[in-house]
């Protein structure tokens, strides 16, 4: 007989706020683990990618913070429940699943890590909350900063913990997890307890209960392996544009940052929507990148292995290794980016001549056992897997430049041209683009500069005036996109040394 969330001991407040978001059955990892976890016991969880961790812990956190462990009056910069995720994108994720669950409760949630400002962060402690979700890095300096303290935490989380070894976070972890009470819940999830998380289990969870979810590393049931071989790195182009043109979404590893970008670019001059994600981009380009995958607006994501965790979008059909990964880990982990959640995926690795020993060997270690097979972009596995052939959508051009706009000043004034100093209003200028020339503006303030970036946003060269841009923002399928938008921006005329990017 299939269990409930209610045969489980889940209570109606969380029942009914998960039914809201479609949640009705457990899955294996979630049965085995939440009557220990209900019951306030450490837990050691190993399952592997996609199997439903984020809510084996999210459901027992929110749970018991606002039943057995429920306290007084919320106290500023003392939460009470404490999540570590290894990168920001997988605290966002968490986050997201968090909730709706902690809104049954009226518990506060807040995440923090670093590539961002700090100030919202410090201001959401301050206010107070319950529960935070953070990365070791920047929870460490706001403990620091006495932003923050640890010592009113009732359950604490490591999710992903054999990531953070990779990332070398164990030493930040160790102090971290040290500033906790010693008589709190601990709750690790993990799918490997290599590169010290042994160490961890070892000092930190007491008495816990292990809850295996198959075995450590092992591929997911409903994921479909393929190698495709190919003669070279121009038939290898093509093929990888096959791939990324079908109508679902899709995610396309490579190995540097650099090439990913080159390959979003590429994809959507090519007519194919595309993102890219990786460490090169400022917390607000991969917010942004990543919100345009979720809603399809950019039907693939290009991705170095920062995506390979964290990146929990649902209906990924297919993962592709463009470049095949270093290890066999990264290859499971970039690989569960589909398939998740019960769902079927297809997972494709492309390889060169000089890379098939190396890939053989990497499948072996990951226990996974596929035929390659010499193909071409025609070819009739890859048009199999490609399906139906997705419209081909036009890329946002870049804007052309404009007649010079009404008024505004030939020396160090933002707005239109002509007159010294004054406003004036300018067309495609926005943020800090805009033309013009020298000291002044010809057009939308900015810089001065030759040509403002697309539809406005963006930097421009030159000048020394600052415009103010208004408007839409342009939607643009790379990471090019603009600072801020609109299709007109007005000059101010301030005299503002400027400063460099």
């Amino acid at each position: 007989m299939t269990k409930t969330f209610a045969d489980l001991g889940v209570r109606d407040p969380l029942v009914k706020a998960l039914a809201a978001n479609g949640i009705t059955s457990p899955f294996p990892i979630q049965v085995d683990t939440l009557p220990d976890t209900l019951a306030g016991r450490d837990v050691l969880g190993r399952g592997k990618t996609g199997s439903g961790k984020t809510l084996a812990f999210s459901i027992p956190m929110v749970a018991r913070l606002a039943g057995d462990l429920a306290g007084g009056k919320r106290r500023p910069g003392h939460p009470v429940g404490l999540i570590l995720a290894p990168t920001r994108e997988l605290a966002t994720q968490i986050s997201a699943a968090l909730e709706p669950l902690a809104g049954a409760y009226n518990l506060k949630v807040t995440t923090i890590f670093g590539g961002v400002s700090q100030h919202r962060q410090v201001q959401a402690l301050k206010a107070g909350v319950d529960i935070v979700v953070a990365c070791p890095g920047r929870l460490e300096d706001l403990m620091k900063q006495k932003f923050v303290s640890l010592d009113a935490v009732e359950i604490t989380v490591l999710d992903e913990a054999d990531h953070m070894a990779d990332l070398g976070f164990l030493p930040v972890v160790t102090r971290i997890l040290s500033a906790t009470p010693q008589n709190g819940q601990r709750l690790l999830f993990s799918a490997t307890l290599d590169n010290g998380v042994d160490k961890l289990v070892k000092r930190f969870l007491h008495n816990e209960v292990l809850h295996s979810v198959d075995e450590a590393n092992s591929p997911v049931a409903a994921m479909t392996h393929h190698v495709f071989d190919v003669a070279g790195v121009e038939a290898k182009k093509v093929l990888v544009q096959k791939l990324a043109s079908g109508t679902g979404r899709r995610i396309l590893f490579m190995r540097t940052k650099h090439q990913a970008r080159k390959l979003a670019r590429q994809l959507t001059e090519a007519g194919i929507p595309s993102v890219d994600l990786h460490g090169n981009l400022s917390q607000a380009a991969r917010d942004r990148n990543l919100a345009a995958f979720s809603a399809g607006e950019a039907r693939v994501l290009v991705a170095t292995d920062v995506a390979a965790r964290g990146v929990h979008v649902d209906d990924v059909e297919l993962v592709v290794h463009v470049d095949p990964p270093a290890e066999h880990k990264a290859y499971l982990h970039r690989s569960g980016r589909t398939a998740r959640a019960g769902s079927a995926g297809d997972v494709v690795t492309v390889v060169l001549p000089e890379q098939r020993k190396d890939l053989a060997i990497l499948m072996r270690k990951a226990a996974i056992k596929v035929t390659p097979q010499q193909v071409t972009a025609d070819s009739d596995p890859v048009n199999a897997l490609v399906g139906e052939i997705a419209p081909h959508v036009v890329p946002v051009p870049k804007a052309a430049p404009q007649p010079a706009g009404n008024g505004g000043g030939a020396r160090r004034g933002g707005g239109g041209g002509g007159q010294r100093r004054s406003g004036g209003s300018g067309q495609a200028g926005g943020g800090r683009g805009g033309q013009g020339g020298g000291r002044g503006g010809a057009q939308g303030g900015g810089r001065g500069g030759s040509q403002g970036a697309a539809a406005g946003g963006g930097r421009s060269s030159g000048g020394r005036g600052r415009g103010q841009g208004s408007g839409q923002p342009t939607v643009m399928y790379s990471s090019e996109s603009p600072r801020s938008g609109g299709s007109q921006g007005s000059g101010n005329g301030q005299r503002r040394r400027a400063t460099r990017p």
